[in-house]
């Protein structure tokens, strides 16, 4: 399912027009995006009971190979978007 066909589920679920989903779906995008890049550590999640949580990840720095010289290189530490899906999600799936 890509952004339009996504847009065009909330409007038929939720009996609004395309444009009042797409501007639905384009404000929770944006309050999750915004959420997630707090520069408070303790307020970086979105949780939605049943459904998941989206956090905020620390990976550390590591070493890697350059894959066209055999290369070692050291790969910098990076925070990684994340998602973990709750029990009802998880049951619906299965």
């Amino acid at each position: 399912m890509n952004k339009s066909e996504l847009i065009d589920a909330i409007a038929e679920s939720a009996e609004l027009t395309k444009a009042e989903a797409g501007r639905a779906l384009d404000g929770f995008l944006s309050a999750v995006t915004s959420a997630l890049s707090n520069p408070d550590p303790d307020k970086r999640s979105v949780a939605l009971v049943g459904f998941g949580t989206f956090s905020v990840k620390e990976r550390s720095e590591r070493k890697g190979r350059n894959p066209q010289t055999g290369e070692e290189i050291t790969i910098k530490a990076a925070k990684i978007p994340s998602f973990k899906a709750g029990k009802s999600l998880k049951d619906a799936v299965n």
